[in-house]
């Protein structure tokens, strides 16, 4: 028979190795360089043109009360003037012109408004062309395109953003919801309307500017004035995007905003429209 050592051996102790490497991680491509220098300067741009326009609008108003109350113009804009200046306790000369005075170049200034204006406007034309050729040079139009699942994750960003501050109030977990491509549909939406309210403003800007030339231009918005209601309109639209623009983004986390400075994302991105 064939004896069998029943004792236990000693374990062999083996030096540590080095720690097992972390995963890599895939840096995404998100922005063409035209579409982050056009983005920023988009900004001074639509803010010296808001400035001028509204000196321009003072000299002409287009939406005129029909039959103005006591100590009220024929001006909307006056009308809302004199009751933010009067809330604010703000000192005026004319409290009618607060609008005019704090977001416009001021009154009395149609000349130089108008060459500031058209100045900006072609510099605006300028760099909406190169937004383009960014979008089309990195293929970032296609993250832009509506989506049939879009309606249903919009009201999911919707309720995220309505909980983010309370549920840190409350210091209670608030995750953000699943998001696998460049942006969420509500960015997505916000992105795909911002760029044909400027076709409509430039469009509407030289309806107004050549009405002779471009008849056909002018009669696509009715008439003169429609033209300016139309602009007036997407002046507005575009003034009211800034705002909830910067707060999305920064709600949306760091990694929104440096992809915007340098091209790249941290996150992972799929359908193909991590350009």
């Amino acid at each position: 028979m064939v004896s069998v050592d029943a004792r236990p051996r000693p374990i062999e102790s083996r030096p540590p190795g080095p720690p097992a490497p972390a995963p890599p991680v895939r840096v995404a491509r998100t922005h063409h360089v035209l579409v982050r220098l056009t983005h920023w300067i988009n900004l001074p741009l639509l803010l010296g043109l808001i400035a001028s326009g509204l000196s321009i609008y003072w000299a002409a108003p287009v939406l005129l009360r029909h039959a103005p109350g006591p100590g009220q113009s024929r001006d909307y804009v006056r009308d809302v003037g004199s009751a933010v200046a009067g809330a604010l306790h703000a000192p005026a000369i004319d409290p009618g012109n607060w609008v005019y005075d704090t977001f416009g170049l001021g009154t009395h200034s149609l000349a130089p408004a108008l060459q500031v204006h058209w100045l900006l406007a072609y510099l605006f034309m300028l760099n909406g062309a190169l937004y383009v050729l960014g979008l089309a040079l990195g293929g970032g139009w296609r993250a832009l395109l509506p989506r049939p699942s879009d309606p249903a994750d919009a009201a999911r960003m919707i309720r995220y953003y309505l909980g983010l501050v309370p549920m840190a109030l409350l210091r209670r977990p608030w995750p953000h919801p699943d998001v696998r491509t460049k942006y969420n549909a509500l960015q997505r939406g916000a992105y795909f309307a911002i760029p044909l309210a400027g076709a409509l403003a430039v469009a509407s800007g030289w309806a107004m500017h050549k009405p002779v030339q471009l008849g056909w231009l002018e009669r696509a918005f009715v008439n003169y004035d429609g033209a300016r209601l139309v602009h007036f309109a997407c002046m507005v639209l575009l003034g009211a995007f800034v705002v909830p623009h910067v707060v999305l983004v920064a709600a949306d986390g760091w990694d929104t905003f440096r992809s915007m400075v340098t091209g790249r994302s941290l996150r992972l991105k799929d359908g193909g429209d991590g350009h």
